[in-house]
């Protein structure tokens, strides 16, 4: 029986110096991918350029600059895998990764996507195993996993933020669940200010009783707005633990 092919999807927005690295170390996997879609959300920043150098061996997509979530899903719509990793373009995979997620779901028929611990510059993610409760309360799981194709729903293209919690909450509704792999299977740069990568704030600015002080930072205000979208569309409590995984904010 032949292995069920890989797909790996990578959306990039203004990521010219670090799309490159996150390449090659897609292309140097240990179980290789059958295709690596890159989806220019209208960078102006020169990635064109970076990625010359892998002309052939990827398949570009160009589309004006829409968000993304809109680039992840056109990229899924050309895709082909019986199995879909979106990578985010400042991800450094691990040699062994597309292979370790791919076992899990082998070992587990039943689970929609294996995902995994990582890194974010210096600080450590070690994520947890799956737990629907859990994942009610806060989102432990990075965009980065392994995701069937025949689980994926589709990125909500009206979530601006915690596109990922929302695809998990999403997949957990409609009864499929996650498989970890307790490894740092990955890291991510942090030299790119992109709107498609990963930005993170300490658990403990959101902890602060901002409203007994009369002020609260931008970013605070902003996530507050947006866990309060995914709580409307989930049904979820009005408050809950700080997410614990890296996002744009």
């Amino acid at each position: 029986m032949s292995r069920p092919s890989v797909s790996v999807i990578i959306p990039t927005y203004q990521h010219a110096r670090t799309i490159a690295r996150c390449l090659d170390s897609v292309l140097a996997q240990t179980l290789p991918a059958d295709e690596v879609i890159v989806v220019n959300d209208g960078s102006t920043d020169g990635v064109h350029a970076a990625l010359h150098p892998y002309d052939g061996r990827i398949v570009l997509i160009d589309q004006e600059n829409q968000g993304s979530n809109p680039a992840r899903n056109r990229g899924f719509a050309a895709s082909r895998g019986d199995r879909v990793v979106f990578c985010d373009a400042d991800v450094i995979m691990r040699p062994d990764m597309l292979e370790r997620l791919s076992a899990a779901l082998d070992a587990d028929a039943k689970a929609g996507y294996a995902y995994c611990g990582f890194r974010f510059g210096w600080k450590r993610f070690p994520s947890f195993a799956f737990d629907g409760s859990l994942l009610k309360r806060m989102n432990y799981i990075h965009t980065t996993a392994m995701i069937r194709r025949e689980a994926f729903p589709g990125f909500d293209v009206a979530i601006r933020r915690f596109q990922d919690w929302d695809l998990w909450l999403t997949m957990l509704a409609r009864g499929w669940h996650g498989t970890f792999v307790g490894e740092e299977l990955f890291r991510v740069m942090i030299a790119s200010k992109s709107r498609i990568g990963s930005q993170w704030r300490p658990s403990a600015l959101y902890q602060v009783p901002w409203n007994l002080l009369r002020w609260r930072p931008l970013s605070v205000e902003k996530y507050e707005a947006a866990r309060a979208v995914i709580a409307r569309k989930h049904g979820l409590p009005a408050a809950a633990e700080p997410l614990s995984v890296p996002r744009v904010l």
